[in-house]
């Protein structure tokens, strides 16, 4: 059994990706360890406790942040994951995590990198309006020391139509992660390469 964690700090719309998936049978070789977060109500736990996964609530406040990222690493190593899955998890993670798991840690960007890193939600599709861009997309990459400079694992691009709003942008990004993450994961643990996705 392949073993995962998804880390989320957000709506827990990758997280749920993931559980619709494993309820289609398209997961059937894969265990969804756990949920990690730094937000305890927020709707990725709401969605992992509705669905029988496992919720690890890690408060950053009274902690220093090499203690949350030693006890992330901890609890990832608890359960031997094989992949760390992150999904609008909003804290940089610190060297015990990706020491300890490197090329081992995805994550889901929603633009085409390197275009518009750095940024988050809203923010990244409003800067792509901006820019004038006739085509985005979502990035699934390795997670490195360098924010959102990992390799890239799969790109998938959606046209910029006249009219779109950050709102809409968003929308059709996110059709894209909810199809292809866990395509992406499911074929990791089969051994095989993703990018011929």
């Amino acid at each position: 059994m392949y073993k995962i964690a998804i880390l989320s700090s957000t709506n827990g719309t990758n997280l749920q990706s993931f559980i619709d998936a494993r309820e289609r049978g398209e997961l059937e070789d894969i265990e969804i360890c756990c949920l990690i977060t730094d937000k305890s109500m927020c709707g990725a736990a709401e969605k992992a406790r509705a669905a029988g996964i496992k919720v690890y609530f890690i408060d950053p406040k009274p902690i220093n942040r090499e203690t949350y990222d030693q006890s992330v690493a901890d609890t990832l190593e608890y359960f031997n994951v094989d992949l760390v899955v992150l999904g609008g998890y909003m804290k940089i993670l610190g060297a015990p995590v990706l020491e300890k798991f490197k090329g081992k840690i995805l994550n889901v960007h929603p633009s085409l990198l390197p275009k518009f890193a750095g940024g988050m939600n809203l923010n990244v599709h409003q800067a792509v309006l901006d820019a004038g861009e006739t085509e985005t997309g979502m990035t699934i990459h390795q997670v490195t020391e360098v924010l959102d400079g990992g390799e890239i694992v799969l790109q998938k691009k959606v046209a910029v139509e006249s009219g779109d709003t950050a709102e809409l942008l968003k929308d059709k990004v996110q059709t894209l992660e909810k199809e292809w993450y866990p395509k992406v994961v499911k074929t990791l643990a089969k051994g095989q390469d993703p990018s011929s996705l």
